[in-house]
């Protein structure tokens, strides 16, 4: 059934042009109203010069509902552009937990991370390895400056979730055509999974055109 469900879902998002909004969760102790404001006000600017040729959907990647943070900002990006969500997100077999505390207001429809990989590898079956190669380069850069600082190394979990981010907007690209990503914040943590955004810069397969920045020029920036 879960299968059935993702290829619906792949099927809808095919037939709209994705919007993929990346930040922090629920340790983000700004405004959600604002936060969603400025990015609202961003992306009406972007679009005025590169409007979108399908009908909009927000793909959000499961995270669970929180006061503040990305959860919040998806569900008033929702409300604002008065559009339904795709829900993407990891399979149980990876993270048990993931799909049954997903925020799920506003979902029509659902994907499987498997599912979705596995469309990108029918796609182009030269993406899915590279992205997973630099995923894995990145988490070995940052593990080895944390520990030279004297920190922590990233929890495992960090790999899935950076995986799922990647691989989920060039999968959202590659089946529309199309794909709008949005930053809630001008300032990403470099230990945060919203800082692998550079993965699918580097090997070419997301255009920095395609990314609506946060402004630096407010006070809502941090």
């Amino acid at each position: 059934m879960s299968q059935e469900r993702s290829q619906e879902g792949i099927q809808k998002l095919s037939e709209h042009h994705p919007l993929v909004i990346e930040g922090m969760g629920g340790y983000d102790t700004r405004d959600p109203v604002m936060i969603a404001s400025t990015i609202h006000k961003q992306l009406r600017k972007h679009w005025e010069i590169t409007p979108p040729r399908k009908p909009l959907i927000l793909v959000t990647q499961g995270d669970p509902l929180e006061e503040r943070g990305i959860s919040a900002i998806t569900r008033i990006m929702s409300d604002r552009l008065s559009v339904p969500r795709i829900l993407v997100y990891l399979d149980p077999s990876i993270a048990s937990y993931h799909a049954p505390n997903a925020d799920r207001y506003r979902v029509s429809h659902e994907i499987s991370f498997s599912a979705l990989k596995d469309r990108l590898h029918r796609e182009d079956q030269h993406i899915v390895s590279p992205i997973t190669k630099v995923v894995d380069e990145y988490l070995q850069t940052k593990t080895a400056k944390r520990l030279a600082e004297g920190k922590d190394k990233l929890p495992d979990y960090y790999r899935n979730f950076a995986l799922l981010q990647e691989i989920n907007k060039v999968a959202c690209k590659k089946i529309s055509g199309e794909l709008t990503v949005a930053h809630t914040s001008s300032v990403l943590s470099e230990y945060s999974v919203s800082s692998f955004y550079r993965v699918g810069l580097d090997l070419g397969l997301i255009d920095s055109s395609e990314i609506v920045p946060f402004p630096i020029d407010t006070n809502i920036s941090r």
